[in-house]
């Protein structure tokens, strides 16, 4: 149970952050989301879970800095909130690679600074951090998005070692392909554009890389980072956890 820990989700108004929040609120936590939308729909989320909510822009290092600070300490932080562009690396905008270091990267690092102190004091504490498939692997025109979450792979596993014998551990989860309403949204346009059925572009094109031919689900992406957060995983530290359908297996 997390009954009595605080937790910040960012990028938690929809998809794998809202069923981390949800899962979590689940267990007794109490939730902080952060992420955009509809402001009638975040309120309505908010009340559902008994959540607070903020909008800070995680691309501005000034916002961020200002959320940590009003919303004051937190038990578990999940630094979820992500971007992605596909481009060839010498048409790549600048500009979109600036914000997926920013987003993907920068940010991470920066709500964990302001996160840790308050977890060492406490002598407990909870860092998931949203990777992805591609923090193990890569694929082409992905260059922004492939450097950020083998950074982040990266970082996590650094904190973790910085931590270790704070209480506080630092973990990464890594999804494949997870279905969500941006992943649904994209079929049509896929089918229309390469001429394929609904059934072709999930199998053939979407879960290509994933042996099981499944979709990631949002709740057990939860599910996890709940696990993450339980005091039989004080001793997981510095780990990046594959939930992928087996894509990075081979």
């Amino acid at each position: 149970m997390l009954t009595g820990k605080r937790a910040l989700i960012t990028g938690s108004t929809s998809g794998i952050g809202l069923a981390m929040a949800r899962a979590m609120q689940s267990e007794g936590a109490e939730v902080i989301l952060n992420g955009f939308g509809d402001e009638a729909d975040i309120a309505q989320l908010c009340e559902e879970l008994g959540a607070s909510h903020t909008g800070a822009n995680l691309l501005d290092t000034s916002a961020i800095e200002a959320m940590m600070k009003d919303i004051g300490g937190v038990d578990i932080l999940v630094n979820n909130a992500g971007m992605q562009h596909v481009s060839p690396v010498e048409d790549f905008p600048t500009e979109k690679w600036d914000q997926i270091i920013g987003l993907n990267l920068s940010a991470v690092f920066h709500t964990t600074r302001m996160a840790v102190p308050y977890m060492k004091e406490k002598g407990w504490g909870r860092i998931i951090n949203t990777a992805s498939a591609h923090s193990k692997t890569a694929s082409p025109f992905k260059s922004a998005y492939n450097a950020s979450k083998h950074a982040v792979d990266g970082f996590t596993k650094t904190i973790a070692l910085e931590l270790a014998e704070t209480g506080v551990t630092a973990n990464c989860i890594s999804p494949g392909y997870v279905w969500t309403p941006l992943i649904e949204g994209q079929i049509p346009d896929t089918m229309a554009a390469r001429g394929l059925s609904r059934e072709e572009v999930i199998n053939d094109v979407l879960l290509a890389k994933q042996p099981t031919k499944k979709f990631v689900q949002p709740h057990e992406i939860g599910a996890l980072a709940v696990f993450l957060c339980r005091e039989e995983a004080g001793n997981v530290t510095g780990a990046n956890w594959s939930i992928d359908g087996g894509w990075t297996a081979g």
